[in-house]
């Protein structure tokens, strides 16, 4: 895989202290007695096999494929706060890509972005003949989530590759319309899952498969903003809330820590008196995994911000803030508590944009499946469904058993120098996110 020097280096300190035993997550009684009781699913297999490779369409396919010593060029759909903020800025850090064309509703943003970037502008209207002009090899789809599927499907269908903001669609039955798009073109899918490339995370996910922290047995976590109802985030329902856009987080984070998929899934939700949200703004899930595992997070759009997680094994406690957000001065960190005593890992920042963008251009390029492909986005989609479903019904949801084919592996860690970001305020046509 191509990569840029790195200059970054982690920082260890070792911290002795007196013997801790923590407690593993302990669930209520009423949520353990559900899940007692759930009956065990049919086998559920999604994917390919361990090669992950689908035969592409050649006639669609190699339209889009440049050759080795171009860069990929990429159209932005949809000119918001990620997009201005991270995706357009961290392209730059990069040494296979380039910005070509930005998708937007707003002639604003379409004038003075295309000008900032010195790229072309094009409407919604136009995104057809976008994608037929030879002018782009790839599009990064950040629009709402629920136009995630039309503009994904219609790139797909057109050979053209397609980086797509998670969560992957709003509901299963678009994501697996995505995927059945990919597979007959055989044009490259990747979910932007940025964290399977930001080195901190890329060192837990690989340590924890590999046993370091002895066998795991819970995980529990807080993920939570003041977002300003303004927002689009604000009055999208479900799909447009914090589950789906924050709890995609700590639920990728689980899976790929325990390296297997949850079995059962139950959700309580609550709404502030004083916030105008149509969606529950507090969420807490439950999850069970196989081999008598637990995990927990809580997700909100109403509180002050926060960010953790606490990782329990045989072995080890882990402690990680912060370990899901981005941004120039953002270094992922983690503690590692043993009998034995503490140790601190830090990790300084890297521009997460720019390195996920630099890895599936990578694959582009040589033609691999990225593993964040649709199957990883289609495993956290039916768990975002269940918990829908239970909110809505009380419910626990008995999942039927999964696997997933690949896993985040240690050389997806890139290091690339955070860009400079424009500030809130900076940003052109925007409604802020954080109220």
């Amino acid at each position: 895989m191509t990569q840029q020097p790195s200059t970054h280096s982690q920082h260890l300190v070792i911290v002795p202290t007196a013997k801790r035993h923590p407690d593993p997550t302990r669930l209520g009684q009423t949520v353990m007695s559900l899940i007692r009781n759930i009956a065990e699913g049919s086998a559920f297999l999604i994917g390919n096999a361990a090669s992950g490779c689908v035969a592409p369409n050649q006639a669609n396919f190699e339209s889009a494929m440049p050759s080795p010593e171009k860069k990929i060029r990429y159209a932005v759909v949809a000119g918001g706060q990620i997009s201005q903020q991270a995706f357009m800025p961290g392209i730059k850090q990069t040494n296979n890509s380039e910005l070509a064309a930005l998708v937007t509703g707003d002639p604003v943003k379409a004038d003075k972005l295309a000008k900032l970037y010195g790229i072309k502008p094009w409407s919604y209207e136009q995104y057809d003949e976008l994608l037929k002009s030879g002018e782009i090899d790839a599009v990064y789809v950040a629009t709402p989530n629920f136009r995630h599927a039309p503009f994904a499907v219609a790139a797909l269908e057109a050979g053209i590759h397609v980086l797509l903001e998670k969560p992957m669609a709003s509901s299963v039955e678009e994501a697996e319309q995505i995927l059945a798009a990919q597979r007959k073109s055989g044009a490259k899918l990747m979910i932007a899952y940025r964290l399977h490339h930001e080195p901190g995370n890329v060192e837990l996910f690989t340590r924890a498969r590999n046993g370091d922290f002895g066998d795991l047995r819970s995980f529990s976590s807080t993920f939570a903003q003041n977002v300003a109802e303004e927002n689009s985030r604000g009055h999208n329902g479900y799909w447009g809330g914090p589950v789906p856009d924050m709890g995609a987080y700590p639920l990728n984070a689980v899976r790929n820590l325990f390296g297997s998929e949850p079995v059962a899934v139950h959700a309580v939700g609550t709404k502030a008196k004083d916030r105008g949200f149509n969606f529950h703004d507090t969420v807490a899930v439950t999850l069970l995994f196989p081999q008598e595992r637990t995990a927990q997070f809580t997700v909100s759009y109403a509180t002050a911000s926060a960010e953790n997680f606490t990782l329990v094994g045989t072995k080890a406690t882990v402690e990680a803030s912060p370990c899901y957000m981005f941004g120039p001065s953002m270094g992922i960190a983690y503690r590692e508590i043993t009998d034995e005593g503490e140790k601190e890992h830090v990790f300084e920042p890297v521009d997460q944009f720019g390195n996920e963008t630099q890895y599936f251009s990578d694959c582009i390029l040589n033609d691999r499946d990225p593993e964040a492909n649709g199957e990883e986005g289609l495993m956290d989609m039916r768990v975002l469904a269940a918990v829908e479903r239970s909110l809505e019904t009380g419910e626990t949801i008995t999942l039927p058993a999964a696997s997933r084919s690949r896993r985040v592996e240690a050389d997806q860690a890139l290091h690339l120098d955070p860009a400079e970001q424009p500030s809130e305020d900076e940003m052109i046509s925007i409604i802020p996110q954080s109220k």
